[in-house]
């Protein structure tokens, strides 16, 4: 935790923090163009943040893409937030809902995690049935080969479509797939309205794509979840669902036990 607190000391740093929150995704040169700052020393504290975990970067073609990453508040918060007062973390939490909010026009969720664990372990936490019920409370049926099918079985809804399909699937390194379909089964079991139901089962599909890296003694797990039509009610669920399932699946794979079920 203490690259995270000496990143978020840096004023300029919170100010690319910042930046990056109203309009995440942006190139070094995008930076730089927006901020008064040069670019070397841009660059300088990017890595910073990028060393804290608080910024993570995906490269696109050639250009090389930068986006906040709210893992390591929400870490922050999940330690400590309960063992003082509230007033004493309010600059945390706000810090943590500042992170967590969705920047307007972007049409993508990225996380990163750093896992004590293996590729292969954590790989066999993406794909068997039995480990992603324990931390997902979701069941998948699938060969994990490049256009086969998936099927999902969550709260006694099993969802299966021709198009809900695997994409990429690199054992230990990467995985792609097709998001799950939403239907009207599959909106009562959460306790959806009709409406929102009905919004979900309109717009596009997403997909979701898991990069697998190790270091060290953990592996760098970068999820990013984009095709979303802009404006996407589907967006809005999963940027507030994957933290959870993330942070539930770092903690089954550190302790043995995923985080409690949330109320």
């Amino acid at each position: 935790m203490d690259e995270v607190f000496k990143a978020l000391a840096d004023a300029s740093r919170r100010r690319l923090l910042d930046d990056l929150n109203a309009r995440n995704g942006q190139t070094l040169r995008e930076l730089c163009a927006g901020l008064d700052m040069a670019r070397q020393s841009v660059s300088k504290h990017l890595a910073v943040l990028e060393a804290a975990n608080l910024v993570t970067t995906v490269w696109r073609g050639r250009e090389k893409l930068h986006y906040v990453n709210a893992e390591p508040i929400n870490a922050i918060a999940e330690r400590w937030i309960d063992r003082y007062h509230q007033g004493r973390v309010e600059a945390l939490t706000d810090l943590k809902k500042a992170l967590e909010q969705e920047p307007m026009g972007t049409d993508e969720f990225v996380y990163t995690s750093y896992i004590k664990t293996t590729p292969e372990r954590l790989w066999q936490a993406l794909t068997d049935p039995v480990f992603t019920k324990r931390y997902w409370g979701c069941e998948f049926t699938s060969d994990w080969k490049p256009g086969s099918t998936m099927a999902w079985d969550q709260l006694g809804v099993r969802l299966e479509d021709a198009e809900q399909v695997v994409l990429e699937s690199d054992p230990y390194r990467r995985l792609s797939y097709t998001w799950h379909t939403f239907t009207p089964e599959f909106g009562k079991s959460v306790g959806l309205d009709d409406d929102v139901s009905a919004k979900l089962q309109s717009e596009s599909r997403s997909k979701v794509t898991f990069d697998l890296e190790p270091v060290g003694d953990t592996v760098k797990l970068t999820v990013v979840h984009d095709g979303f039509d802009q404006g996407s009610t589907a967006l809005e669920m999963v940027k507030g669902g994957w933290p959870s399932i993330l942070s539930s699946l770092k903690t089954l794979l550190e302790t043995g036990e995923p985080l409690p079920e949330p109320a």
